[in-house]
């Protein structure tokens, strides 16, 4: 077993003003995602300005925001908030959804290209390899909360959450491993593969997926919200069936060109 950190989610507190480790992750992923995208809009050929960035992230950031905190209110506690609506508001207390702030980052992407005369996935295959700064970033806030933890396990790896788990039982560190493979391995995957010219839409397509397989095999150690609890099968999650249709999605983009098609510069320059 490994000893958790046991990080104080309060990153610094003057008087009455508390930063929060979490809301912190959120600045770094906003930052993170800034640079890389200044660097693919400067490579010859990506079809982007980089005085367009600018404009660019600040949609995304209102999308990841706004949807991450409705989806989590509306699929995982949507009982409480009822009850409380003025936590709504309370992000730096944890609580928001990928699904949420995914639909709302696709809705920020069609309003974005809709008033620059962008196509639709040439937004989001240019935005789909930035994204995962943010995600990594989003997993180690969630590790500093002590959320969303695992299943017990007899692990060597295995942590205890003792701030937040009543039981004080070693648990699998499924924020990490959500670190790991949504931030630090599909961030290296979508590079790569976003080098090259790629069929619009595929990076897109590549990202759906790879997240999807990702989430959907971590949400099998992870303990789901105890008041949502499995939704059959004894395994099936909120979060597996929030995940099927990304794949789905991913599958269908990355296979509408099998065998040729109009060839683009996902990642430009």
């Amino acid at each position: 077993m490994i000893q958790n950190p046991d990080i104080d989610p309060i990153a610094i507190s003057v008087g009455p003003v508390q930063v929060h480790w979490y809301g912190l992750m959120y600045l770094v992923g906003f930052l993170g995602g800034y640079w890389l995208g200044l660097y693919r809009a400067g490579r010859p050929g990506s079809g982007w300005y980089r005085q367009e960035i600018g404009d660019l992230l600040f949609f995304i950031a209102v999308g990841i925001i706004a949807g991450g905190r409705l989806g989590y209110v509306l699929f995982y506690n949507i009982s409480y908030y009822l009850s409380h609506p003025l936590e709504v508001l309370f992000i730096w207390t944890g609580g928001m959804s990928f699904h949420g702030g995914l639909l709302g980052v696709l809705l920020a992407m069609w309003w974005y290209g809709r008033k620059t005369g962008r196509a639709f996935l040439d937004v989001t295959d240019f935005i789909a390899p930035l994204v995962p700064i943010g995600l990594g970033a989003g997993r180690v806030g969630n590790f500093i909360n002590q959320e969303l933890w695992g299943k017990v396990t007899d692990l060597p790896w295995a942590m205890v959450f003792a701030r937040t788990d009543p039981t004080a039982q070693p648990r699998h560190p499924s924020m990490l491993y959500e670190a790991g493979l949504e931030g630090v391995v599909l961030f290296a995957v979508l590079w790569w593969y976003s080098s090259r010219p790629r069929h619009r839409g595929a990076v897109s397509g590549l990202f759906l997926l790879a997240y999807g397989v990702f989430r959907f095999l971590v949400e099998f150690v992870r303990v789901p919200d105890a008041h949502i609890g499995y939704l059959g099968f004894g395994w099936l999650t909120m979060g597996h069936l929030l995940t099927i249709p990304m794949v789905v999605a991913g599958l269908w983009l990355l296979g509408r060109h099998p065998f040729g098609g109009r060839r683009i510069t996902s990642t430009p320059r």
